[in-house]
């Protein structure tokens, strides 16, 4: 996911630009939003069919396209779907743009008119920018605007990707969705602030509005094996985290399946917990990594563990998942770390990663990394 450079600009002393909107828990499950929209030529999309309702369901709009995003794009493009987005960088854009993806150049904090008439011609929008300090969710400073534009019968769902780290300090406990937050931090106060306002703009358009509280996040290319082989030191975070007895993580697969399971059965002003079945330690997780890679490469590596540390129950939590599988009928393509490294395992057993630069931190890394 994309981090969006913006300047500082004083934030208001409501502490909230935009209201929180309470969980619409009484809402029906799978309110029906059925519209119609018709796309116009200009933004490089064809006309269609008047009534042709399947084909108005296939177009998705990504707001910030980094790892998750990119993700999702390109299952979607598997499954037929136009995907269009946004990123904040040159070179993203020109690798997103070789994969197909129709991409923009986009400075959130000085949306562009272009951009938003092609961002309103989708029947589907997913939003995983993150808060900024001082500032909130840049997108949500132009929430009137965004309402004007979205405000044509076109789009029908949204979600907007935010963390359990939201959730603070649980001593250990189970957390499901119905837990009060407490956020530690200030980037968790804006985020917990922005799915208010998301739930919120998604009331006022009549649109089939979510948002997913995913856990540490992992997958291919962003995993305990590629830490390990490419010789990546830990940041200061991760080394924080590596002291916790309990994380809660997701294969980024299936966020992308909790996504499609959403699309498919929308349940206005719903927040769900995007989490596998096991809150196990860093420590464990990188075991089980160093013996993959031992038994797939053949590969010394130092067993010893490189954290220490006292652990504590201070600001942990196990985050419960009930709700999604319940309501989307999820079912997990990996419930555990150890399903989802071997999948990695297999997925690049025969061309292993060759040690190469850390990323910047994202979002994603600085608060829900595993």
């Amino acid at each position: 996911m994309e981090v969006c450079c913006i300047p500082a600009v004083p934030f208001p002393p409501a502490s909230l630009r935009y209201r929180l909107h309470p969980v619409l828990e009484n809402w029906s499950i799978g309110r029906p939003t059925k519209r119609r929209c018709f796309f116009a030529a200009s933004a490089g999309l064809r006309h269609l069919p008047k009534g042709n309702h399947l084909e108005t369901q296939k177009r998705m709009f990504i707001l910030g396209m980094g790892f998750v995003g990119e993700f999702v794009a390109q299952d979607l493009m598997n499954q037929g779907w136009a995907v269009s987005g946004t990123c904040t960088s040159v070179a993203k854009k020109e690798k997103l743009d070789k994969l197909g993806f129709n991409v923009h150049l986009f400075d959130a904090n000085e949306p562009e008119l272009e951009v938003l008439n092609i961002l309103n011609q989708h029947t589907h929008l997913l939003v995983s920018i993150p808060p900024c300090l001082h500032i909130g969710d840049p997108m949500l400073q132009h929430a009137e605007v965004l309402r004007r534009k979205l405000n044509n019968d076109c789009l029908q769902w949204l979600c907007y990707l935010s963390t359990t780290g939201i959730y603070g300090d649980c001593g250990g406990a189970w957390v499901d969705e119905t837990y009060p937050p407490n956020p530690p931090n200030e980037l968790a106060k804006l985020r917990l602030a922005a799915e208010g306002g998301w739930l919120s703009l998604g009331d006022d358009l009549g649109v089939a509005a979510h948002v997913f509280r995913l856990g540490g996040i992992y997958g291919p290319g962003r995993s305990a094996i590629d830490t390990i082989i490419k010789g990546e030191s830990l940041s200061n975070s991760q080394r924080v985290r590596s002291f916790k007895k309990y994380t809660s993580r997701v294969h980024v697969a299936d966020i992308c399946n909790a996504l499609n399971e959403s699309i498919h059965k929308p349940s206005p002003g719903r927040i769900y917990n995007i989490v596998d079945d096991d809150p196990a330690p860093r420590t464990e997780v990188f075991s089980f990594a160093r013996k993959l890679i031992g038994e797939t490469w053949m590969k010394e590596v130092d067993t010893n563990e490189s954290f220490s540390g006292e652990r504590s129950l201070r600001g942990e939590k196990r985050v419960v998942n009930a709700r999604m599988k319940k309501e989307l009928g999820v079912r997990l393509f990996h419930p555990s770390y150890r399903s989802g490294l071997q999948s990695i395992s297999d997925q690049v057993h025969h061309y292993p990663p060759s040690p190469s630069p850390s990323p910047s931190p994202s979002w994603e890394e600085s608060l829900s990394d595993v």
